[in-house]
């Protein structure tokens, strides 16, 4: 019965490690969106200030 309980245990643990990983990776994927939009905004400012053509040069 012990070892039923710490595996019970395990799948719990194991279960929550899982969450807490996915809802990381979420957080990180809204990160990456909002940095690169705040890049893209940021290039085209500087862009402007700079009266460069972006439109006509490929940006990555």
């Amino acid at each position: 019965m012990g070892s039923w309980i710490m595996t019970d245990n395990t799948r719990e643990e194991t279960a929550r490690r899982n969450f807490l990983l996915e809802a990381a990776h979420e957080e990180m994927v809204k990160f990456e969106r909002k940095e690169n939009e705040f890049r893209k905004k940021d290039r085209q400012e500087r862009a402007a200030e700079l009266h460069l053509p972006l439109d006509r040069i490929k940006v990555h």
